[in-house]
């Protein structure tokens, strides 16, 4: 038998493949499926199930081209609807997967058809648990992402309270507990950055595990949230009902493009340009109108909490070599119309003579010489629990989590200096900005992490901070 979690930080997300006598299940799959299909090929496995856990908000899952590709089975649990062909299984019953068993249980809560997969050995005994986002390290699924139900957050954290206690906290503590994600997911609040351990250890450390009624788990389990980004019901939507193939996604936008051509692109297809460079190098230079959301950090996240339209033409600068890798990492999240890229990158585009912006930015020990010396505006674009934590004196709270719908506290006739904690979201707030008509913004080198750390702005006192999604 061969357990093995293939995580991907962008998302902390985990998928699983599990093997056991030449015949595998792949658990919640990202949209790409060479990873799983080249796991199988080295152990000489076929790929018999694709189990789902439930219809996932937050990302795309790959159980229709992986099932497509492999001819294995998709599996959900009961009450899930799914719009193509799937197997629901019943509440208890046991999958055969060579030498082992997976039990499929009914844990509605964080969605109806929430359902986690129990696996038993060789021997039979039970020897992990694939929660999906009924249970996390140090947290539960927050109880409001149903694609669509009567009931509400509360019907679902009772819901949840009852699966948990009546089907997950009976198995024995050495149970290995595999979620669905870690730390950074919006799927819940309060999560681990360990991404597996017992179930034993949650017992102890889980606050929504620990001794209390179903009333109070309802209060705690609700209590702080805040709305979902705006993609995830989308997502859902997609997960259930279908979707194109990543191959023709890849094929629409692996299309490289000359500054002529990319040009036209943009003005006839009304189409989002996002370079996703290094933040340092798109401040040097970058295209007027164009959008940082950088790959080498959380792109995917971002992108879905900004671009309100799944089906917005899309046309990327980016490093050459990494153009697939940003398409497959737009699609993880449902934005399946990239129509092409910038041949040669940001470099063709200067060299060809056309109109180039930049971002000023500050060291905090500049920021701070001009704080002394006059009133200044101060951007803070981090989340409000991060702000409300500690914070510059006099800063605004900006969270670029809602810039689409709080612009109307800014003003195009004010200098702002802005930063975030480490200079990523911040970057991406200015370039939407200036995209908008703003001229007057400075970046913060460093974030608020860098402000810190050199102790020459007045803070506000430190406080205890609660995650906020």
């Amino acid at each position: 038998m061969k357990v093995e979690q293939i995580y991907t930080g962008c998302l902390a997300e985990a998928a699983y493949y599990i093997e056991s006598n030449g015949e595998a299940a792949i658990i919640d799959p990202l949209r790409e499926t060479d990873p799983y299909t080249e796991r199988a090929q080295a152990d000489g496995a076929t790929i018999k199930y694709v189990l789902e856990t439930h219809f996932h908000a937050d990302f795309v899952s790959g159980h229709l081209d992986l099932a497509k590709k492999t001819g294995a089975t998709i599996v959900y649990g009961p009450t899930a609807q799914p719009n193509f062909k799937a197997y629901i299984a019943k509440d208890g019953e046991e999958l055969k997967l060579g030498k082992i068993k997976i039990k499929v249980l009914h844990t509605p809560g964080h969605t109806m058809e929430s359902s986690t997969y129990l696996l038993l050995d060789e021997d039979g005994k039970e020897y992990a648990i694939f929660t999906g986002d009924a249970l996390f390290l140090g947290d539960v699924g927050r109880p409001d992402l149903a694609v669509k139900t009567d009931l509400t957050r509360e019907d679902l954290a009772g819901h949840l309270f009852d699966s948990l206690h009546n089907k997950i906290m009976p198995l024995p503590d050495d149970v290995i507990v595999y979620p669905g994600h870690g730390a950074g997911s919006a799927c819940g609040k309060k999560m681990s950055k360990e991404t597996w351990g017992y179930l034993g250890e949650q017992k102890k450390t889980n606050y929504a595990l620990q001794p209390m009624s179903r009333e109070e788990f309802i209060k705690e389990v609700t209590e702080g949230l805040v709305d979902p980004p705006q993609y995830f019901p989308k997502n859902a939507v997609m997960n259930k009902m279908g979707y194109d193939s990543l191959d023709e996604v890849l094929e629409r936008g692996l299309h490289p493009l000359s500054v002529r051509a990319f040009k036209a692109a943009w003005a006839e297809e009304e189409a989002l340009v996002i370079d996703t460079r290094l933040q340092d190098d798109f401040a040097k230079g970058f295209i007027p109108g164009s959008i940082f959301i950088g790959i080498d950090d959380n792109f995917a996240m971002w992108v879905g909490a900004l671009i309100t339209d799944l089906q917005q033409p899309i046309l990327f600068v980016v490093e050459p070599g990494r153009e697939k890798e940003v398409i497959t990492r737009l699609s993880r999240v449902g934005y399946d119309n990239p129509i092409g890229y910038l041949e040669g990158g940001f470099d063709a585009w200067k060299n060809a003579g056309e109109d180039v912006d930049t971002v000023k930015q500050l060291t905090p020990e500049e920021l701070a010489q001009l704080y002394k010396e006059r009133d200044i505006k101060i951007l803070d674009v981090r989340k409000e629990s991060e702000y409300n934590a500690q914070h510059v004196v006099k800063a605004q709270n900006f969270p670029l989590d809602f810039i689409n719908k709080n612009m109307s506290e800014v003003s195009r006739d004010k200098e702002y200096f802005v930063h975030c904690a480490g200079g990523y979201r911040s970057m991406i707030a200015i370039s939407i900005l200036k995209s908008r008509g703003f001229d007057k913004l400075v970046n913060i080198k460093g974030g608020f992490t860098a402000v810190d750390e050199v102790k020459l702005l007045p803070l506000t006192e430190f406080e205890e901070q609660i995650t906020e999604l």
